[in-house]
């Protein structure tokens, strides 16, 4: 992993499904959950989705937002939210930017890791955790007790 914790984390700006185009500082003043993912709409991406869907409303409770990062255009994004109800932001890494400078995209790889990987990053833009691999079907739940550990809550 190149990036590692209490490092800043990159401010990279990219396009956002729903809302236009998002950097990690539009978050400033908020945990951020932002977990990257190999391609939508497959079994393990899909299932990680709807589980941060199913417990969103715990995470922004605990003062939190969550961003799904791939390497997926607009459309796809577009298309998979829809299809979920996914209740949160999906940026589009095409050419692999982000992913690079955090270590989740190996250089000449076209697709992220097979290895999902997310960044707990605290309201100053720090990364408070990582979590290099991770279970899809357990991971919003993991997320939510170390919030609530981290943020005092």
């Amino acid at each position: 992993m190149k990036l590692r914790e209490g490092e800043k984390f990159p401010e990279v700006e990219l396009q956002a499904y729903p809302d236009g185009r998002k950097k990690v500082s539009d978050y400033s003043g908020r945990w951020l959950v932002i977990y990257f993912y190999p391609r939508d709409d497959t079994p393990g991406c899909t299932t990680e989705a709807c589980s941060f869907r199913d417990h969103i409303s715990d995470i922004r409770k605990l003062g939190a937002e969550v961003v799904g990062v791939s390497t997926d255009d607009y459309a796809s994004h577009e298309k998979f939210a829809k299809k979920y109800n996914l209740n949160f932001t999906l940026l589009s890494d095409i050419n692999g930017e982000l992913g690079k400078a955090v270590g989740a995209l190996r250089d000449g790889a076209s697709r992220l890791t097979e290895n999902r990987v997310t960044f707990l990053v605290d309201p100053k833009g720090m990364v408070a955790k990582i979590y290099p691999r991770v279970t899809p079907s357990e991971h919003s739940e993991e997320i939510i007790r170390d919030l609530k550990a981290l943020s005092g809550r």
